[in-house]
């Protein structure tokens, strides 16, 4: 029995993907700030009634642009560990190069995914989806110390916020070193 998928639904997602992909551009080149309905909907090349329909709030696509990042970068630190597991490598190597790619040509979005990130600093009801990217890393990654795990994410946090307001982003040469350090064990 062949099971018929409702075509409505998968233009409804498909939508509402697009709306979210362009609401992160308008963050990535205007900032949270340059969010509204009218600017994603023209950034998405829908109507406003569209952005509206499947986000009644601002704070709704914000939350869901939010949770849409932290799920694209799960998948990319979850192939980066399965590659560094699958080569018997700690991991720095692949760390540093994730990094200087974020610094690098995804700077964009970097600054997009960490704006949306501290604005949940400001507005309580995004702070479940931020914590989601947290606690996505956190089941995804083995550790035996969660104080030391806990000052790797720190720090990474802190390369890449410095990296974001160098002149000249860091090359993964120069952030292997740093990197290495923080995954030694204690």
């Amino acid at each position: 029995m062949k099971i018929q998928t409702d075509g409505r639904k998968v233009r409804g997602e498909k939508r509402r993907t697009e709306i979210i992909e362009a609401a992160l551009r308008v963050i990535e080149r205007d900032g949270v700030a340059g969010v509204t309905h009218r600017t994603v909907a023209l950034e998405a090349g829908v109507p406003t009634t569209s952005t509206t329909y499947h986000f009644s709030s601002l704070d709704d696509l914000l939350v869901a642009t939010l949770i849409s990042c932290a799920r694209d970068m799960a998948t990319e630190v979850y192939w980066m560990i399965d590659r560094a597991r699958s080569r018997g490598s700690r991991g720095a190597e692949e760390v540093a190069g994730l990094l200087a790619e974020a610094l690098g040509p995804r700077r964009g979005r970097t600054m997009a995914e960490y704006e949306l990130y501290l604005l949940a600093a400001r507005k309580p009801e995004l702070r479940p989806a931020a914590r989601r990217w947290l606690d996505v890393l956190t089941s995804m990654v083995r550790h035996d110390d969660e104080v030391a795990f806990r000052v790797f994410l720190a720090g990474i946090d802190g390369l890449l916020i410095q990296g974001l307001i160098d002149d000249e982003p860091p090359s993964a040469e120069e952030l292997r070193p740093v990197v290495d350090y923080l995954l030694k064990p204690a």
